[in-house]
């Protein structure tokens, strides 16, 4: 099994869908392998940019089973769990280790705004039903429950809790959990226009949404970032932040979509009740994304930064000098 160890970038992949509502496994299984081959070290599957909320069990097992033969262990496969009930989140942990996930995102149950207790004991249930490792998604901005210090201090005796990913939009609390529990969880940026922050702050991945339509630059930064070239890392974030910002609207998946069209790495169908955006709002968008790719930056040679376990070394060079173009 391909070990998920949490450090890098983990895009939130789209679901396609085709004119006729089915999903596009042609623009899916581009999409990943274009991501791969810009250096992606995971991928999330059926997320909220993955339209998780309208898909069928049927077609989340899809899903997964192509990413797994698109990955071709080549990286992990990751799929994220959002259910009312626990029992059917332990039946969907069930079955993503069936069916060859090689780890899991959960959120806190939907819907319901359960106290800590209740969450604590929810994730303790699911976790005791599978032996994937687990990643916490912890976005109180949007799902209104936030996963606290004192919440992860039960948690931590959980050996496959291993991670959060960190989309309560204060940035302190990378340094809030980093002071508190040390390197016993992993994190992972979920905010695509605070990943530069976290980075620097020593958040240990980013799980992206427009790395969707621009893997590349988005694996540039956090490699940058993590080798110590700040400066270059910055000079293509400045860039990217205008797209960035397409990740913080309540449109998200469509505005995302649109750029990943954009990039020929998507369409920009998506599911009822959601309907594509148009008009005024479209062209803005578009604006957005089409003056990105006029002004596309030219990346350093990127990947020749190794990721090893919590370093980064050159992997030609031990020393730091200037990245060639």
């Amino acid at each position: 099994m391909n070990t998920v160890n949490w450090q890098g970038v983990y895009p939130a992949l789209l679901t396609p869908f085709t004119s006729n509502d089915c999903i596009d496994f042609t623009l899916f299984e581009k999409n990943l392998n274009t991501g791969i081959e810009a250096g992606i070290d995971a991928a999330v599957l059926c997320g909220s940019l993955g339209e998780a909320s309208t898909l069928t069990a049927e077609e989340k097992q899809n899903l997964l089973c192509c990413a797994n033969e698109v990955a071709n262990d080549r990286i992990p496969v990751i799929i994220n769990i959002a259910e009312q009930a626990t029992k059917e989140a332990v039946k969907a942990a069930e079955n993503a280790e069936k069916y060859g996930a090689n780890g899991l995102m959960l959120l806190p149950p939907m819907r319901y705004k359960a106290d800590e207790r209740e969450t604590v004991m929810y994730f303790k249930t699911i976790a005791a039903s599978t032996s994937l490792p687990i990643m916490l998604y912890n976005n109180p901005y949007d799902y209104k429950i936030e996963v606290t210090l004192d919440m992860l201090e039960q948690l931590s005796e959980i050996p496959t809790i291993q991670a959060v990913k960190e989309s309560t939009r204060d940035v302190t609390n990378v340094t809030r959990i980093k002071n508190k529990f040390g390197d016993r969880f992993k994190i992972l940026c979920g905010v695509d226009t605070l990943a530069f922050e976290e980075l620097a702050l020593g958040a240990d991945g980013w799980v992206g949404g427009l790395v969707d339509a621009f893997p590349a630059e988005t694996v540039a930064i956090y490699r940058l970032m993590k080798g110590g070239y700040y400066n270059e890392a910055l000079k293509i974030y400045r860039w990217f932040l205008p797209l960035l910002e397409l990740d913080i609207h309540p449109k998200l998946v469509q505005y995302i979509k649109l750029a990943a069209t954009q990039t020929g790495l998507s369409s920009e169908y998506v599911r009822a009740p959601r309907l594509a955006i148009e008009g005024v709002e479209r062209e803005k968008v578009l604006a957005t994304v089409n003056h990105a790719i006029n002004t596309r930056p030219c990346l350093p040679n990127y990947l020749q930064l190794e990721v090893l376990q919590n370093d980064v070394r050159l992997s030609l060079d031990a020393t730091r000098k200037p990245l060639h173009v």
